[in-house]
């Protein structure tokens, strides 16, 4: 049995949850594909997945193996690509994700781009505000807000910088007035925005000469999308922390107005991915074009926002 290649197999089986997904994807026979992880799980004398006639799903043994074989994989594709007799064109699938807003406003506008650049890549954009487990959900890379504090299994490469803003609309400040120091934030109230990994609205967070200040809202409505969020500040509904990049037109067309922008706090984007002695062409090369697209004239550091 070739254990390279049957964990090549096996790991696109996990991926696609499917035996015949992973066997049109490796242009394989379905039964040559099932064939293998059953040699596979013969092999190692346990039990890599479950299967039934309604669904595949993985075993505790299976998606250790599953980590392990794509940290394999992963250091023999970037060191083979690292020889001069190799093109290092990246090539094969390629897995990233991003918070929504990110993708929707900065990267898919461009992304045809990259695709153009490298066409061998499969690539899968995942858009998700929830923070995704790299190794266990095979992801490449990913792009995340603020430090990242697994540095033992993680790489962290900075691509940008980004902060938070708050937003009026003229009808909100007419009948509320526009705060001009953080005190004022006490007699205002705003739109919140739910994260769903705490069930609770985003706290906001300010500089205030040198230190951090975090305040919590009087909140009349609280949304979860995006969209409905600015929708509701340009209503008037409340204030708003969102960034320019996602309401420049509105900014430019008076719809809405910034407020306490010498508090605004900044933090780092950054490109995260598994620790390894070669880092894959394919990361590099998307490393290199979004921190090219990111620092764009018309992506200046105060129009990035993702929410915590």
């Amino acid at each position: 049995m070739d254990k390279l290649e049957a964990m090549r197999v096996y790991s696109h089986v996990v991926e696609t949850r499917s035996f015949a997904r992973a066997a049109e994807a490796l242009g394989l026979p379905r039964s040559s594909v099932s064939r293998t992880v059953k040699d596979l799980e013969t092999w190692l004398g346990v039990q890599l997945l479950q299967r039934t006639t309604r669904k595949l799903s993985v075993t505790a043994d299976g998606q250790s193996y599953y980590v392990e074989s794509k940290k394999i994989l992963r250091e023999i594709s970037a060191l083979e690509s690292s020889f001069p007799g190799r093109s290092g064109q990246p090539s094969g699938r390629f897995k990233v994700g991003m918070p929504q807003s990110l993708a929707r406003h900065c990267i898919l506008p461009g992304i045809a781009e990259f695709i153009q650049r490298y066409p061998e890549l499969e690539l899968i954009l995942c858009s998700s505000d929830r923070v995704v487990d790299l190794i266990q959900e095979g992801f490449d890379c990913v792009i995340r807000t603020g430090t990242v504090e697994d540095s033992t299994t993680l790489v962290a490469r900075q691509i940008a910088r980004f902060r938070w803003s708050v937003l009026a609309s003229p009808q909100y400040i007419s009948q509320y007035g526009r705060p001009m120091a953080l005190e004022d934030l006490q007699k205002h109230h705003a739109v919140g925005y739910l994260t769903h990994k705490t069930g609770r609205t985003t706290e906001w967070l300010f500089g205030d000469e040198g230190k951090e200040i975090t305040v919590r809202m009087k909140e009349i409505l609280i949304v979860d999308d995006t969209d409905a969020y600015i929708q509701a500040g340009l209503q008037g509904l409340g204030l708003i922390r969102v960034a320019s990049y996602l309401v420049s037109a509105y900014l430019e067309t008076g719809q809405l107005v910034a407020c306490l922008e010498n508090h605004a706090v900044e933090m780092p984007l950054s490109l995260v991915y598994p620790q390894s002695r070669h880092t894959s062409p394919a990361v590099r090369a998307f490393y290199d074009w979004s921190k090219t697209t990111l620092e764009m004239p018309n992506r200046l550091v105060s129009h990035f926002l993702i929410f915590t």
